[in-house]
């Protein structure tokens, strides 16, 4: 339906009424069209308009409110990928849903900055990108600011109230929606249920259901949220960004008629029932940015950066001391281990041994026999591995026992935790047992940011909320866990057989967003164990991104290793200066590569019980001659295969992986004509 004709009320053409309701003489009038802005490379276009549509979608169609449409490609390719969606915002003095009108537009601004970051998918980034901002006011006079920013790959949006007010305002509610084409399909979370270890971005992904499906639960959806446009055409991804200690985090609601996905505010329940639901704040103030990425193909949704470029600049100024690395970790295959000073002790000696820059200890090393934490960090120091401490982020929004516990939720403690961390030499800390996304608990995940940035400490959150793109601003938050990882071998009996196509829609999905901490390369049984090859756990060591990449099996299980994936485990970067998606299809199969200098780092999973061909292009490569270190499924499951070949850029290179296979690779500079 075309809302930009046979409107009701102020449904005026977009062009009229830009120009009819602009006096402010900050803003510009209108030109000639209607409300659109477009992306730099033309690709993009995001269109408004204030209507009172009859027949589409669950729309009132006796009352005038603001939608906006989202389309990909130009002139008579042009397509709908994003159909009419509702805009809207309730605080609990002044609805702005209702009978807007139009009071002005700013100009139209062009975003076109170059950055460098520390760790991700790519270490030097553009934010280019085309923003104006919208001036509506409702009935009784008050205002609302609706900014649309469009770059070639997405488009992002939200919402300010203008004026200065130091009275606290709530915001109830929220009437944005998404409208996701009719036949598309989703990859999508069930959001978790409030419990004692709940909610913390841990379900499996649904896989390719039809968009407008309803959520398990009353919980609801959870964002990222990926989906692919009927006959494959094009590919959106939903996100948040930028969420800061003036809003909570948020997901979508359970159910999505007519294929409208409608952002929903935490559950009561959440936190141990601490905390408001509602956001509140003087004013100004200004909501998270709504994100949709769009895209024709998958690579661009998996090398997107737009999530981070979205967040202010770092607030780190000498960011010397923050150093990505690899850990050892001893969990995994002992939940007890950290409460014994000697087994702690052999995994800084396989961090040393492998030359991976950090040893973890998990919960309850202060209860600790044989030894303590000092005198651990003493050894790791001696042996050039930096230690890392778990810690408890409670505070009354959790009952989880494990120690150490309060200690990071009030200012003047934490502050004195952390600087007796920086006199132990310790590098850095896994914080645990979130379980909220409400806005204190936004503004806990800042606090301690923040105070980690003055005393120099690596931060990993666990139990946490889905990442928006904070490694910008504090380039020290390294990694986040909000994903149902390997740490399920342990305790979940169904993971083996869900892991090896769970693992495919990672990358097209959580991963997009930001840092994963999925603890990967668990060769063999924790509880319950793997189906998938040794070589596709190999591959995970890569395929993931994260800046601490916590290695979780035992140490014999690494030292055991044959020649080639040893040395591959030792070499591993984890922070990279560019990232290529070769190819795949979430829940089936993909492939990766990762630069680093002049060396790319190839990985790539098989997620299907059939043996899956993956063809290899080089054209991401320079012209020229090439070796391949190549490591691949054995004969058999639990066995690999290591050979060296000699590649062409004009050459693809074609391998068979097994069932639930995998493969890592590591392209050498050129080796003459």
């Amino acid at each position: 339906m075309n809302l930009l004709k046979g409107r009701k009320g102020l449904g005026l053409s977009l062009a009229s009424s830009f120009a009819i309701l602009s006096p402010l003489a900050a803003l510009v009038t209108a030109a000639e069209g209607p409300w659109s802005v477009t992306s730099p490379d033309g690709q993009t276009t995001v269109t408004l308009t204030l209507t009172a549509p009859a027949g589409e979608a669950d729309y009132p169609a006796d009352r005038v409110r603001l939608y906006y449409r989202v389309e990909r490609g130009r002139g008579e390719a042009k397509t709908v990928v994003l159909p009419w969606s509702p805009l809207g915002i309730e605080r609990d003095d002044q609805p702005f849903v209702d009978s807007l009108r139009l009071t002005g537009a700013g100009p139209l601004q062009t975003i076109d900055e170059t950055y460098r970051t520390l760790h991700g998918k790519r270490s030097l980034r553009r934010s280019w990108s085309q923003q104006q901002s919208f001036v509506l006011q409702n009935p009784a006079g008050a205002k609302v600011q609706v900014t649309f920013r469009v770059a070639n790959d997405g488009v992002a949006f939200r919402y300010e109230f203008p004026e200065q007010d130091d009275l606290r305002r709530t915001v109830v509610s929220e009437a944005t929606g998404f409208r996701v084409p009719e036949g598309a399909l989703a990859w999508i979370q069930p959001y978790q249920e409030p419990s004692q270890y709940t909610p913390a971005y841990e379900e499996y992904f649904q896989n390719g259901i039809p968009a407008g499906t309803a959520a398990p639960g009353e919980a609801g959806w959870c964002l990222p949220a990926l989906f692919q446009t009927p006959r494959g055409k094009h590919w959106l991804l939903l996100a948040e960004a930028a969420v800061d200690a003036t809003y909570c985090g948020t997901r979508l609601g359970a159910k999505a008629p007519h294929g409208v996905y409608r952002i929903r505010f935490p559950q009561a329940g959440e936190g141990h029932g601490v905390g408001e639901v509602c956001p509140q704040s003087t004013l100004p103030w200004q909501t998270p940015w709504r994100v949709i990425l769009v895209a024709d193909t998958l690579a661009e949704i998996v090398e997107s950066t737009f999530v981070e470029d979205l967040n202010p600049p770092s607030a780190v100024a000498d960011a010397a001391w923050i150093k990505p690395g690899r850990v050892a970790w001893s969990w995994w295959s002992d939940h007890d281990s950290s409460r014994d000073f000697g087994k702690l002790r052999e995994f800084v000696d396989l961090a040393a041994e492998m030359g991976w820059e950090y040893s973890l200890v998990d919960a309850n090393w202060t209860l600790m026999d044989g030894g303590d934490v000092r005198q651990l960090a003493r050894y790791a120091a001696s042996k050039g591995v930096g230690l890392l401490l778990w810690y408890n982020s409670g505070g009354p929004h959790n009952i989880v026992t494990e120690k150490p516990r309060g200690c990071l939720d009030q200012a003047e403690v934490r502050r004195f935790e952390f600087q007796l961390l920086k006199d132990w030499g310790v590098k850095g800390i896994k914080v645990d047992f979130f379980q909220s996304d409400k806005q204190h608990l936004m503004q806990l995940y800042h606090d301690i940011l923040r105070d980690a940035a003055e005393f120099q400490l690596l931060i990993n959150f666990h139990g946490c909320t889905m990442p928006r793109g904070w490694s910008r601003t504090w380039p020290h938050l390294l990694s986040m866990e909000a994903v149902r990882g390997a740490e399920n071998y342990t305790f979940a009996p169904e993971y083996p057989e869900k892991a090896p196509w769970h693992n495919t829609i990672l990358c097209f999905t959580r991963n997009v967003v930001g840092p994963m901490d999925y603890t990967p390369v668990a060769f063999t049984n924790g509880g319950h164990a793997p189906r998938t090859t040794v070589a596709h756990e190999l591959a995970l060591s890569v395929v993931f991104e994260s800046a601490l990449m916590h290695f979780a099996d035992r140490a014999s299980a690494y030292r055991q290793l044959p020649p080639a994936p040893l040395q591959w485990l030792k070499t591993i970067p984890v922070a990279w200066d560019e990232t290529r998606l070769l190819g795949g299809y979430p829940g089936k199969w993909l492939a990766v590569a990762r630069r680093k200098g002049s060396t790319w780092y190839l990985g790539g999973i098989n997620g299907q019980e059939q043996p899956q061909a993956v063809e290899l292009d080089w054209r991401f490569l320079a012209d020229g001659h090439y070796t391949l270190g190549l490591i691949e499924d054995g004969a058999q499951a639990r066995s690999f295969a290591a050979r060296e070949l000699p590649i062409r850029t004009d050459q693809p290179l074609e391998i068979r992986l097994l069932p639930r296979g995998g493969f890592t690779g590591q392209i050498r500079l050129p080796t003459g004509p």
